[in-house]
């Protein structure tokens, strides 16, 4: 089994920044196959960020150059560092690890922008 604990989510003004943290423990292959998602109230799903198989990083159209991923294999962490955020990034946010039929998810951090 893989354990996902997110942090770092919180209030932030427009324009601000936060760096959220996704630690995983347990059974698992490499850190690239966790990528962050979020979801907001009314709204389906969606893929922010994650690592390709080549170990390059992907992001959604609304946040390339605002945000960036990463990971520090020593802390077995993955790093969602956001910034310029927008009230439209508000949602909630979390990591997943995702290996052919390996599917785990974190509980989720509350990320708010406000206007």
């Amino acid at each position: 089994q893989v354990q996902l604990v997110e942090s770092g989510g919180g209030l932030v003004q427009a324009g601000g920044s936060l760096r959220l943290s996704c630690r995983a423990s347990g059974s698992f292959f490499s850190l690239n196959y966790i990528g962050w998602y979020r979801q907001a109230p009314g709204k389906s799903r969606e893929l922010v960020a994650g690592f390709t198989s080549g170990g390059d990083t992907n992001y959604l159209d609304s946040v390339k150059g605002r945000f960036t991923i990463s990971n520090d294999n020593a802390k077995n962490t993955v790093y969602l560092q956001m910034n310029s955020l927008k009230p439209e990034d508000t949602a909630v946010y979390y990591c997943r690890y995702k290996r052919g039929w390996t599917d785990y998810r974190g509980q989720g951090t509350q990320v708010t922008v406000s206007s």
